[in-house]
C-alpha cells in the first residue's frame, strides 16, 4: 500500500547531567556507572518543558523531513509514561499544536517498548483505512527526570528526557510498506518488576505514598537484565522468521537503550558486531518510550542507514512489554 516512515525528528532538551553531577547526589561514582551502565550523561528537561512540548519539537523536525504541513496529520500517538496531564492525553496537546482538528489523537502507555507498540498501532491504523489515515504522526516522548527518585542510586543514575518521532506516510501506489513484520509480547505476571507503585487507581496520591516515594520509578535491576535480554533475542528472531530474512540482510540494529550490557548481550546473541548494533546511550541514558525514535532519527540523518536499508527494532519495557520490527527505511 505504499505505507512508509516518511521522516524522522527528535529533541533533546539542552541541560546535561553528569555523571559528576550524580555523584553530588547518591553514593556512587562516574566508573561505576560507566562499567555498569554505558552512561556518561543524559539530558534533562526544563521547568517549561514537558512531554507534550518534546514531541512537538521532535514532530517539527519529522514534518519537515518529509515536507508535510502538521495541518495535514489525520492521526496522532504519543507513547509515553510521563504525560503532562492523566487527561487530557499528550496527543490532543499535540494536535493543538498543529491545528490538525480532524486528527484522531491517543496516548499509549508500553513503557520503554512505546515506540515500536505506537508505530505498530498506527501502521495498523493505515492498511485498515487506507483513505481515512494517510499521514499519521507516531511520537515517544518522555520527562522521567520527574518521576525518577534522586535518592536512589540504582535507578537515578540511568534515565533521561528526550522525545523521538517519525511520520508514516501512505503514498497511494502500489509500493512495498517499510514495515515488513513485527513481534508485540507482554505478560502481566511481571508487573512488580518495574513499576511505579502509586498515582493510580490502586494507590492514589496521599501523605503516605508520597512520604514513602512511591510515586518514582522502582526497578528490580538483575531480573529486569535477565528477562530484557531473553525476550529481545526472542521477538527479534521472530520477525526474522516472520519476514524471511536473515540477520547478515540486516543493515542496522536499534535496540531500546536500557543498559549498554543489554545492547551488547543481545547484539552477541543475534550475532552481529558493534558496527551493526545502534548505541547513543552514552550521552542520553534511558529515554524509555523516546529512545528508539531518537536513536532512528541520529541513524538517519548521520548516515547509518540509507533509503532501502533493512532495520531491526527491538525493546522491553515495564508491563511487561517488549516487542521487534523490521522495515525496510
Amino acid at each position: 500500500m505504499g505505507i512508509r516512515i516518511a521522516g524522522t525528528g527528535s529533541y533533546l532538551p539542552e541541560k546535561i547531567r553528569t555523571n559528576a553531577d550524580i555523584e553530588k547526589l547518591v553514593d556512587t561514582n562516574d566508573e561505576w556507572i560507566r562499567t555498569r551502565t554505558g552512561v556518561e550523561e543524559r539530558r534533562i528537561a526544563g521547568p517549561d518543558e514537558t512531554a507534550s512540548t518534546m514531541a512537538i519539537k521532535a514532530a517539527e523536525k519529522a514534518l519537515a523531513q518529509a515536507g508535510v504541513d502538521g495541518r495535514d496529520i489525520d492521526a496522532i500517538v504519543v507513547a509515553t509514561i510521563s504525560p503532562d496531564y492523566i487527561f487530557p492525553n499528550t496527543g490532543a496537546l499535540v494536535q493543538n499544536y498543529f491545528h490538525c482538528k480532524q486528527a484522531f489523537c491517543f496516548d499509549l502507555s508500553a513503557a520503554c517498548a512505546g515506540f515500536v507498540s505506537s508505530l505498530e498501532v498506527g501502521f495498523s491504523l493505515m492498511r485498515s483505512f487506507p483513505d481515512k489515515y494517510r499521514n499519521v504522526l507516531v511520537c515517544g516522548s518522555d520527562k522521567l527526570s520527574v518521576i525518577v527518585d534522586w535518592t536512589d542510586r540504582n535507578t537515578c543514575i540511568l534515565f533521561g528526557d528526550g522525545a523521538g518521532c517519525a511520520l508514516l506516510q501512505n503514498d497511494g501506489t502500489d509500493s512495498p510498506d517499510s514495515i515488513l513484520a513485527s513481534s508485540l509480547h507482554a505478560d502481566g505476571g511481571y508487573t512488580d518488576v518495574l513499576r511505579i507503585p502509586a498515582g493510580g487507581s490502586k494507590a492514589p496520591a496521599c501523605h503516605e505514598t508520597v512520604w514513602n516515594r512511591d510515586h518514582f520509578i522502582y526497578m528490580e535491576g538483575r531480573e529486569t537484565f535477565k528477562l530484557a535480554v531473553n525476550a529481545m533475542v526472542s521477538s527479534s528472531e521472530e520477525v526474522l522468521a516472520q519476514a524471511g530474512i536473515s540477520i547478515d540482510q540486516v543493515a542496522l540494529v536499534i535496540p531500546h537503550q536500557a543498559n549498554l550490557r543489554i545492547i551488547d548481550a543481545v547484539a552477541k546473541r543475534l550475532g552481529i558486531g558493534e558496527d551493526r548494533a545502534f548505541c547513543n546511550i552514552r550521552y542520553y541514558g534511558n529515554t524509555s518510550s523516546a529512545s528508539i525514535g531518537i536513536a532512528l532519527d541520529e541513524a538517519c540523518r548521520t548516515g547509518r542507514i540509507k533509503r532501502g536499508d533493512l532495520v531491526l527494532f527491538t525493546s522491553f519495557g515495564g508491563g511487561l512489554a517488549w516487542g521487534s520490527m523490521l522495515i525496510r527505511y
